[in-house]
């Protein structure tokens, strides 16, 4: 099963760009975990299930043993320097489309393109709602006219899908009921009155117009991705439950609505893809930070989902190593499943070839139109 997986080319359906420059031992870790920093002297990203799952499978790419000590990785790293090893991982993870979430870009990282090229694969754009307000607010759109003007810079997106980042802002919790142009004017107003007091950027977090964005979306025919559960220490994840979100689902209905990572709340996401018709799921960067652990969360997360409404993705951010784990972890994870169910007489052979097919790429490329 696992050689039939590894065979397979993958659509990873929601995914970022990576650093193209060198990086120390600092800021290497420091990508190895949702937290600002890597941690406190004496704690190290190399000891935990990412930094492990990193030493038994990323050195063999880079020409060396598995298990390599961190300071021999990381040397060897430099050597080749950022280009290859880059080009090295991305060609590894065996990857068939990317779909790229383009609104988080803290530095220099490759577009879309890039990262196709490097892959070998076809490389698609998923539009950030929140990114998409905040410049129009940015740029002094009125409030009386912003709802118009995000419609219409959504609408022109070079986009397959959207995404929506409410969980890091206002929580899950959203209303299934559209707001209205006078609700959608007076929150824009908020907004730009916000950013013109503290002299920031505009930072949208206001319940009114994260659900008005994903209506925008719906409206738009773009299948939307939700942040779910884990991230970075912004997200509050007592409010980051996809339960909180059934409401809006139910509204958004047939729009594909797309939870991603979910962890730890993957169980309660299985049972929205399964009670829901519009609800996809997938375990995203939970995979490669559980490590050793991921197929437990790839076995948990497939005992409600519907085996059509699981999709793969890795969340891969600054690090190209993290496109190889996710991938290589994926695959390993999905395999035991399988062939555990194969070996039990619950499905044949065939039958887990299918299923292997659809998680891999059917269904991802069925839900975002990917031919």
């Amino acid at each position: 099963m696992l050689e039939y997986l590894e065979s397979l080319r993958l659509v990873d359906h929601h995914c970022h760009g990576v650093l193209g420059k060198d990086l120390g031992r600092t800021a290497f870790e420091e990508t190895l975990t949702e937290a600002e920093t890597a941690g406190p002297p004496g704690v190290s990203m190399f000891d935990t299930q990412v930094g492990f799952a990193l030493r038994r499978w990323c050195p063999p790419i880079l020409d060396l043993d598995a298990h390599a000590e961190p300071d021999e990785y990381l040397a060897r790293r430099a050597e080749l320097g950022a280009a290859e090893v880059n080009r090295r991982f991305l060609a590894a993870a065996g990857l068939d489309a990317l779909c790229v979430d383009t609104g988080y870009s803290p530095e220099v990282i490759l577009d879309p393109p890039g990262l196709g090229q490097l892959a070998g694969a076809e490389a698609h754009q998923i539009v950030r709602l929140e990114s998409v307000a905040e410049r129009a607010a940015a740029d002094g759109v009125q409030a009386g006219r912003f709802a118009g003007e995000v419609r219409s810079r959504l609408q022109a997106a070079d986009a397959v899908g959207a995404k929506s980042i409410a969980a890091y802002r206002a929580g899950l919790e959203l209303s299934g009921v559209r707001p209205s142009e006078a609700e959608v004017a007076g929150a824009a107003g908020r907004l730009m009155l916000a950013a013109e007091s503290s002299g920031a950027p505009p930072r949208v977090c206001d319940e009114v117009l994260h659900r008005f964005l994903v209506w925008c979306a719906v409206d738009a025919g773009l299948p939307v991705q939700f942040h779910v559960g884990y991230g970075d220490a912004d997200a509050d994840l007592r409010r980051g439950d996809p339960l909180l979100l059934i409401e809006l689902l139910r509204a958004m209905d047939p729009v594909p609505a797309m939870l991603l990572h979910n962890y730890p709340f993957h169980r309660h996401a299985g049972y929205l893809a399964q009670v829901l018709p519009n609800v996809y799921v997938d375990a995203g960067l939970a995979t490669h930070n559980l490590g050793h652990r991921s197929p437990a969360l790839i076995a948990e997360l497939l005992e409600l989902a519907p085996f059509g409404k699981v999709l793969y993705s890795s969340d891969a951010f600054g690090l190209a190593e993290l496109y190889h784990l996710g991938a290589l972890l994926f695959r390993r994870g999905l395999a035991g499943f399988l062939a555990g169910g194969v070996e039990d007489g619950a499905w044949t052979a065939r039958d887990a070839e299918r299923v292997a097919g659809l998680v891999a790429y059917g269904n991802a490329r069925r839900v975002y139109g990917l031919g």
